[in-house]
């Protein structure tokens, strides 16, 4: 999978301070894309207090004590842990050695990253030494997104893991409007974890596998098969790969030998027991944030920190119906979920259909998707009529208050003051990125940055993004949409085609249909047929 460095990453999670480390635990069970906002995460409240003398049981045997003298003993912190698994080889090649420097010279960095890492580091060891893998896998998260679950690539990477779309879907993440697995935690970890070692599997050798993860089984294999060819040598070391992969693998072996040796390279590791610190609290439906927020005794930062994945204000209607908090605050939210009935967790508004109003302009007015309409009203089709009345589902708060929804994290990115000055440019039928970027003289990867975006993401015709110039007199620098927004289009109908379908697929009324074309209540419409239109261009996904 092609990644692009942390360092260009777009958005990103806060430093966390004061956080101790986690492993998901569910009662019962073995162990199991914004602006920065700083929290402070409560501590681990699950001490256990020695036995009093009366309860302490029978005094330890000899034999007791032998035991005990043979078992090495646990570990003091979640490093201490992660060094005693350490098993990818060592090596003094010059590129680890120029990625050492690199990071020493940088102490600080190195010092936010495992801060980072902090609240997550023991729940993605547990999972990688339950597989059986090196320690180090754990720290690929330092290279792949510096720690940081928002994170989003130009090259359309997110999360802790860095998937991109087409690599994600193949391992079972789901992505829609509401939920994007790559930011889950629990399930990304998981598919890299598969993916590595479905690698491991296919080259026999952990730094190949690494390799592969970043640039693709494909790209290693066709470099492996050159060098057979030429009777060289076919690890890593003597391959010739892309120049982001021969980094790529160094970079890693670097940061395990920084967090083996911190005292000597300056870098001060915080304070990490290893222990549990987060709960799966399983929800069993659909919940607003915002309510969850107020059960569980937290902030809507802390919901969504722990809970990147969701993009909307409450939970996918379809799952994963979970939600990841610290061990006290998911007993609050048991508690309080035991008391609230399944039906109030989301607020309903009652909706008339009024007469040329189609499922996607209402679920544009009420910010939500044609499909949940759908699901919530018991609708197999898109027919509606005026007169009709919808279930809609609704936020309990302004959506401002979501904080690190995506909406919202986009919004900040936007707002962010920088140096220059700021336009807001209204997309054109059929502009690209490029088209932009060259008609206001900057980058592709500036433009893209500064709306939270990746040049290979869509762009639609009405969509504003916010450009940054250096200032005086630029071309176009003032548009903010065509001079002319309504426009004749015209349509020839096609086999099996409705007023009522043309309509919704062009966001027009089926009365303005009628107008336009003279056309008559009652009368059908024939393949072949050509009707004449207005429509406002900046409302069209494409015509």
């Amino acid at each position: 999978m092609r990644v692009v460095p942390a360092a260009v990453l777009v958005t990103a999670l806060t430093t966390l301070t004061g956080c101790v480390p986690f492993q998901l635990v569910r009662s019962g069970d073995a162990p199991a894309d914004a602006q920065s906002a700083s929290i402070d995460l409560p501590r681990n409240p699950a001490q256990t207090p020695p036995p009093d003398e009366a309860n302490a049981g029978p005094a330890p045997t000899a034999e007791d004590a032998l035991t005990a003298a043979a078992l090495p003993p646990p570990p003091e912190d979640i490093w201490q842990r992660l060094r005693a698994g350490y098993a990818l080889p060592h090596s003094n090649h010059q590129r680890v050695e120029q990625s050492v420097r690199y990071f020493a010279g940088h102490p600080a960095y190195v010092q936010r990253v495992a801060q980072r890492a902090a609240p997550y580091l023991h729940y993605i060891l547990e999972a990688v030494q339950s597989r059986g893998m090196p320690a180090e896998i754990a720290l690929l998260p330092v290279v792949e997104s510096a720690y940081r679950p928002f994170a989003y690539s130009p090259g359309r990477a997110a999360g802790l893991w860095q998937f991109v779309p087409g690599t994600a879907r193949h391992f079972g993440l789901k992505q829609n409007w509401w939920y994007d697995g790559r930011r889950d935690v629990v399930a990304s970890t998981k598919a890299a974890l598969t993916y590595l070692d479905r690698l491991h599997g296919m080259f026999g050798d952990w730094l190949l596998a690494l390799a592969a993860y970043n640039a693709g089984e494909g790209t290693v294999q066709a470099a492996v098969r050159r060098n057979e060819r030429r009777g060289e040598p076919t690890d890593f070391w003597h391959l010739d790969l892309p120049a982001e992969t021969r980094g790529y693998v160094p970079r890693l072996l670097a940061v395990r030998d920084l967090f083996e040796r911190p005292d000597h390279y300056g870098v001060a590791l915080p304070d990490v027991p290893d222990k549990p610190y987060l709960d799966v609290v399983d929800v069993g439906s659909q919940i607003d944030l915002a309510l969850a927020a107020k059960l569980a005794d937290m902030s809507m930062q802390e919901i969504y920190q722990f809970n990147p994945g969701y993009n909307r204000w409450a939970t996918a209607p379809n799952g994963p119906h979970r939600l990841i908090l610290p061990l006290a605050n998911a007993e609050h939210l048991r508690s309080g979920l035991e008391e609230l009935p399944k039906d109030k967790r989301i607020q309903w508004r009652r909706h008339r259909v009024s007469s040329g109003e189609s499922l996607i302009s209402i679920a544009k007015k009420y910010r939500t998707t044609v499909s949940m309409l759908k699901d919530v009203n018991g609708m197999h089709g898109s027919m509606i009529r005026a007169g009709q009345h919808l279930i809609i589902p609704i936020a309990s708060e302004p959506l401002s208050h979501y904080a690190l929804s995506q909406g919202q994290r986009k919004a900040a990115l936007r707002s962010r003051n920088r140096h220059g000055q700021k336009h807001i440019y209204r997309v054109r039928p059929g502009d690209s990125f490029w088209d932009i970027a060259r008609r206001f003289d900057v980058s592709v990867a500036k433009l893209t940055k500064w709306n939270g975006m990746a040049p290979g993401d869509i762009l639609r015709p009405g969509q504003k993004l916010v450009v940054w110039t250096r200032g005086g007199t630029v071309a176009a620098a003032s548009y903010t949409g065509p001079a002319n927004r309504k426009q004749s289009v015209h349509y020839t109908v096609r086999q099996g085609d409705s007023l009522y379908r043309i309509a919704q697929r062009f966001n027009v009324s089926v009365e303005s249909l009628r107008r336009w074309n003279d056309l008559t209540k009652g009368r059908y419409l024939q393949p072949g047929q050509r009707l004449h239109m207005e429509v406002d261009v900046t409302e069209q996904a494409g015509i």
